[in-house]
């Protein structure tokens, strides 16, 4: 297979925007499916598998009775290149015309429940205007991410110069469709100690690889394997909405798992790699061989290395458990958070309607300055100082000061990292020890600032320790470099997600590491499609989103190095666009109130044309549709 990109292609971007703003305010609920995810005891011990059940399938062909047609429009109502929401009496459709063609698919994204009509119609698919997501028009099929879920397809005929969609009921009201999957023929007899293949990690990444396989046809066996307690999840939503539970979190049900033979080991640290022998050992001694293997084993939070780090009340946000705790202790009191990045913003913001007081310590001038620049991120600093969030700059916390002779009236909980699955408690309190409270946050600038709790949020590094003596390449950082094909240095190993370093296509295959949620789905399928030897290659554009305070902010590209920043639109109104340039080419793009432009230029660095630094400078978008030079 060739690279991603052969020869740019004149891209043509037309959008009909027919919904009211209203729904806007749904972006942030989280996806649909729920399920809860519980573990399972096996074999006596503290182990947890979630193994293999069948679940009845719903019938493909439903009959007439199940289904709904109608005329919708007139076959010149629509030009080629738009959208259209038409309702069927039980849920509306989009309906896409194309090459002369008519496509009927549902509307909504599976995702998040944006409406698709908003977002960008580019080479035979349509991209979801909040988060980029991307769906074939002619299949409905998931071709770009995040979400897990495709479209449903309707039937369209042309009748006397009318549009007729005819629509299965239950499909109108799903608004998602799992692709078929095959079902594993050969499932562990008593939890064997091999497997065909192995994924460490269950975040998207893992999650994606484990779901591609089956969709693929593979039907060996599948072990996937994870520090957390719980199923794969959405970790995105655990800083925007801290309140969420887990069953509102997950990905996918229990029930999914056991119908398509995915293995899942919850609360299992892997602690050793033997390439040669291609097995791993996790902590508790347990063994397990693999045929393939993909390390995504993601990040773990940096913590604060200053006087009284022991302090009890000082989190960092990993798990829904942290979240929720964070939450709790927070509502009435006062609240501070290390860090201006994308976590602690979020969590900042989330905790001001809660907590009595909200205040920010940051090492930079100004919040998101090295990713979106002074411009906005002193524009957004100013939304957080009129919703009464204090921001301390250019200063780090020198110490965390204890309440004299106060300790918590709980026992500590020892982080998940150190859990063992043979601990009689795992998942629990294990550590009778007692720490005092927190106080007082004392910044190098002499400032003290009173907290009762503290919320860290100051970066991450790749957990990718175990990996050190395995012969798997590591960088200096701790990264793990893999190809285009995600492939490791050793044969038959790949690796994905955030702790991974990879050419990026569209930056002239530029080594990166870019922790997005939306590209660990992305490396996660293509591992998946070449551990069976398709040779796919990675060149999806990263696309990253926020909310704050009821508002998102969307970005897409790779913005690092940026040498300027071209903004139209209003800042101070938060209605903006940002293009951040280097040279004299556009290499990111962020916006508020301004859809759907991020998905715009995503989908035309996707299709491999440069964006020049003049064609933003004008003001002029004509360029976006075509129209331009």
């Amino acid at each position: 297979m060739g690279g991603c990109f052969s020869k740019p292609k004149p891209v043509e971007l037309k959008i009909e925007v027919v919904l009211p703003e209203k729904e806007r305010g749904k972006e942030e609920l989280s996806a649909s499916a729920k399920g809860s995810p519980r573990a399972y005891q096996g074999n006596g011990t503290a182990r947890h598998f979630h193994s293999e059940e069948r679940l009845p399938a719903p019938h493909p062909y439903p009959g007439a009775q199940d289904c709904v047609e109608a005329a919708v429009c007139h076959v010149k109502d629509l030009e080629n290149g738009q959208m259209r929401e038409v309702e069927l009496g039980w849920g509306k459709v989009l309906l896409v015309k194309d090459n002369g063609e008519f496509h009927a698919l549902g509307h909504k994204c599976p995702h998040y429940g944006a409406p698709l009509v908003k977002g960008v119609l580019s080479r035979g698919r349509v991209r979801c205007p909040w988060h980029g997501a991307c769906f074939n028009i002619s299949t409905g099929d998931l071709e770009d991410f995040p979400g897990l879920d495709s479209l449903h397809m309707f039937q369209v005929k042309i009748e006397k110069e009318k549009v007729y969609v005819r629509a299965s009921k239950q499909a109108l009201q799903l608004q998602r469709r799992t692709k078929v999957m095959a079902k594993c023929i050969s499932p562990s007899a008593g939890h064997s100690g091999s497997t065909n293949v192995l994924i460490v990690g269950a975040g998207a990444a893992g999650l994606v690889c484990a779901e591609t396989l089956r969709q693929e046809g593979f039907s060996d066996r599948i072990v996937l394997c994870t520090l957390d307690r719980h199923l794969p999840y959405d970790r995105p939503k655990l800083s925007k909405s801290l309140d969420a539970q887990p069953e509102q979190l997950a990905l996918r049900p229990k029930e999914f798992f056991r119908a398509y033979g995915i293995e899942v080991l919850t609360e299992a640290q892997v602690v050793t790699v033997d390439v040669r022998n291609k097995k791993v050992v996790f902590k508790d001694g347990f063994k397990l061989e693999y045929s393939k293997l993909l390390l995504a084993p993601g990040s773990s939070p940096k913590t604060l290395s200053c006087k009284g780090k022991e302090v009890e009340n000082v989190f960092t946000i990993r798990t829904p458990e942290d979240a929720n705790r964070v939450v709790r202790l927070a509502r009435g009191r006062n609240t501070v958070v290390v860090g201006a990045g994308f976590l602690g913003m979020e969590v900042a913001a989330y905790l001001t309607e809660k907590a009595h007081s909200v205040s920010v310590v940051e090492l930079e001038e100004t919040p998101f300055r090295r990713f979106l620049g002074e411009r906005v991120g002193r524009a957004l600093m100013k939304m957080f100082e009129n919703n009464r969030v204090k921001f301390y700059m250019q200063t780090e916390v020198s110490e965390l000061r204890a309440q004299e002779g106060k300790v918590s009236p709980s026992p500590r909980p020892l982080p998940l990292s150190v859990f063992s699955p043979l601990c009689p408690g795992a998942g629990h309190t294990c550590s009778p020890a007692y720490s005092p409270q927190l106080k007082e946050v004392v910044l190098k600038s002499s400032k003290v600032v009173r907290a009762d709790v503290c919320v860290v949020g100051i970066g991450a590094v790749p957990s990718t320790g175990f990996l050190r003596q395995s012969g798997i390449g590591l960088d200096s950082r701790g990264f793990i470099p893999v190809n285009k094909m995600m492939q490791t240095n050793v044969p038959g190993v790949f690796a994905a997600g955030d702790a991974v370093t990879f050419p990026l296509a569209w930056r002239n295959n530029r080594k990166v590491n870019i922790p997005h949620w939306q590209m660990a789905h992305a490396q996660g399928r293509v591992a998946a499609q070449n551990m069976l030897a398709q040779e796919a290659e990675i060149c999806t554009v990263p696309y990253l989103w926020t909310a704050m305070f009821g508002k998102s902010l969307r970005y897409a590209g790779y913005g690092e190095g940026f040498d300027d920043v071209i903004i139209q639109g209003d800042l101070e109104e938060l209605k903006f666009v940002a293009f951040y340039t280097k040279g004299d080419e556009v290499i990111a793009v962020a916006s508020m109130n301004y859809d759907p432009i991020v998905s715009k230029v995503a989908e035309v660095l996707a299709s491999g044309r440069a964006i020049r630094k003049r064609e933003v400078e004008t003001g002029d978008m004509s360029w976006l549709t075509g129209k331009g030079s």
